[in-house]
């Protein structure tokens, strides 16, 4: 049996999939700080040292936008390419206007709160 109807993906692959990724992606956060706080031996001074540290954060954080970018640029080309009517075209460009407004807003409030 067909779970796909009309080229769509099932609810499971659409939304449940993508929400246990953000899930996962939490729940790895928490125990990152939570064996930090331990290493360190509280929670101050966990909070000192990222704030000590929080340069190379910022270096590592360069680099992964660098590598995304370069990915988007990548299927960019791929979905222009596939798709060469003008509204996949007006549709990444949304996206791309969304996730800089994103990236822009988030790094200006982690600069805002190093101060």
């Amino acid at each position: 049996m067909n779970t796909i109807v009309q080229g769509k993906a099932p609810l499971r692959r659409r939304v449940v999939r993508p929400l246990l990724g953000v899930l996962a992606s939490l729940l790895l956060a928490a125990t990152v700080n939570m064996i930090g706080i331990w290493l360190i031996g509280d929670v101050s001074g966990w909070s000192r040292w990222l704030h000590e540290h929080s340069g190379h954060f910022a270096v590592w954080r360069g680099l992964l936008y660098g590598a995304t970018s370069f990915g988007w640029l990548w299927m960019r080309n791929r979905v222009l390419r596939r798709e060469p009517s003008p509204e996949p075209r007006t549709r990444l460009l949304r996206a791309e206007i969304a996730a800089v407004f994103a990236v822009v807003t988030l790094e200006g409030v982690m600069f805002l709160q190093s101060r």
